[in-house]
């Protein structure tokens, strides 16, 4: 057999990498830790090796690593620090996702990129849809809308997953752990009472995209756990799992918080396409299994 025959008939995943930009962040790492799994073969890369803000550095790392897709897992995450921050805000989440596209687009590969369930104003009362009309309320919300608009625009079979409020037992960045961190303290744990959201557990995100880009999915997709609920419900719920006292957590009105950047009083995620995850309460029983071998937990 022709050894250019057998090449001919391999996936071209099997033999090229996927390349995701924004390695160190907590969808970055998640996504290698799960092709891995997957027996994907990755290039994980940071700013430093990375910046898709600039053509040149993308230009550069898509001729060295020649992937077959590439994840953009990089962005700006600081939602209230993004009021004053608006410049570095849309250079993240708009222009450097445009840039990406753009070279994708060039070179017929595919793209995977993320949005926010912030893209909402929250006035719909029924859960927001792929085809809801986006209203947001704050510079991150807006700057992650001006990216899908700019990315499908660069790229029409570009895969666009919005998604909310995320939660992993995988690092210490996320609502869950805070929780159970002043729990198993003994703290009092204050959380909003009257913003309903779609927690999602990230493995569930992650293997979820990586399926939908396999599947040469393309478009905006909302992809989040079954279920919703109110930040201080989805403290309660978790601390109870673990086995402390739910009255440890403090509803309070979001006003109260102070907060720089206005939130929906409502951004529940649906698909209209078809993506069913599994529930929620499914999804927070495993995150709390991972999480206990994680010292929030131990005695």
């Amino acid at each position: 057999m022709r050894p250019d025959f057998v090449l001919e008939h391999i996936p071209e995943r099997a033999i090229r990498p996927l390349l995701i930009a924004g390695a160190y962040g907590t969808l970055g790492r998640a996504l290698g830790r799960v092709c891995h799994t997957r027996g994907l073969v990755t290039v994980a890369l940071g700013r430093n090796q990375l910046d898709i803000s600039i053509p040149a550095s993308v230009e550069h790392a898509l001729a060295a690593h020649r992937p077959w897709a590439v994840v953009n897992a990089a962005g700006y995450v600081r939602v209230d620090e993004a009021e004053a921050d608006e410049a570095r805000c849309f250079r993240e989440n708009a222009t450097g996702p445009a840039v990406l596209a753009a070279a994708c687009a060039a070179r017929a590969l595919p793209l995977l990129t993320f949005s926010s369930d912030l893209v909402f104003d929250g006035q719909q009362a029924e859960p927001y849809g792929e085809s809801s009309a986006p209203r947001p309320l704050n510079v991150y919300g807006r700057s992650k809308l001006a990216g899908e608009q700019q990315v499908l625009a660069a790229h029409p079979g570009a895969l666009v997953v919005r998604t909310s409020a995320f939660f992993s037992g995988w690092d210490e960045f996320n609502f869950v752990y805070f929780a159970l961190q002043a729990a198993r303290g003994g703290q009092r744990f204050e959380a909003a009472s009257d913003v309903r959201i779609s927690p999602t557990y990230v493995p569930d995100l992650v293997n979820t995209s990586l399926d939908l880009l396999l599947d040469e999915a393309a478009g905006i997709w909302h992809v989040a756990n079954q279920g919703a609920c109110t930040w201080a419900e989805l403290a309660r719920a978790s601390v109870e799992r673990a086995g402390f006292s739910a009255d440890l957590v403090v509803p309070r009105p979001m006003a109260d918080f102070g907060l720089a950047a206005a939130r929906p009083p409502q951004s529940v995620l649906v698909s209209e396409r078809g993506i069913v995850l599994p529930p929620l309460e499914h999804a927070l029983g495993r995150c709390l299994a991972e999480m206990e071998r994680h010292p929030v937990l131990r005695d």
